[in-house]
């Protein structure tokens, strides 16, 4: 099982810089994907992908955190204090505007539908995979998919729904 792990964290990394949009946050989240994976590796069955039950733990751990962040946000703006709030900076300026533009179009996506998007597309999952992680049915993932490249034709070219290359 770790030797299958290692082979797959790349693709965690990856799809961990889409939720968080930021590389340390990224790597954290990894991390803590790892360590609860390894926890309960019991819980896997053989024979199921891998990858995908790696992806369901790291979603879920990303939304757990996503709520537990909101929730001390609101704590402290209820006694008044400010919570320290890190920026998000590229540590590759150099990045072609092209690759800029489609990762900016991404996050105008609303999450469900860039979720389903990088999933499907970027970590080449099937249909089945992405939505056993999103726990949805598979008509939902394909719709979403499908939802998701209309938005970004739209974003990529207001007024006309296409992308041209």
């Amino acid at each position: 099982m770790r030797k299958g792990i290692a082979g797959i964290l790349p693709d965690l990394r990856g799809f961990a810089r889409f939720l968080t949009r930021d590389a340390s946050s990224a790597d954290d989240l990894v991390q803590d994907t790892i360590v609860k994976a390894l926890a309960a590796q019991e819980q896997f069955q053989l024979g199921t992908s891998l990858k995908a039950w790696l992806f369901t733990i790291q979603r879920n751990t990303f939304y757990e955190q996503r709520r537990r962040l909101r929730r001390e946000k609101e704590i402290l703006d209820d006694i008044g204090q400010e919570p320290e709030i890190s920026a998000d900076t590229s540590a590759n300026d150099t990045v072609r505007d092209q690759v800029l533009d489609l990762s900016g179009l991404l996050w105008q996506l609303p999450d469900i539908f860039r979720e389903a998007l990088i999933l499907v597309g970027a970590q080449e999952l099937s249909y089945e995979e992405a939505a056993q992680i999103c726990g949805v049915a598979v008509g939902t993932m394909k719709a979403r998919v499908s939802r998701a490249r209309l938005r970004l034709a739209e974003l990529a070219n207001p007024g006309t729904g296409t992308i041209t290359a």
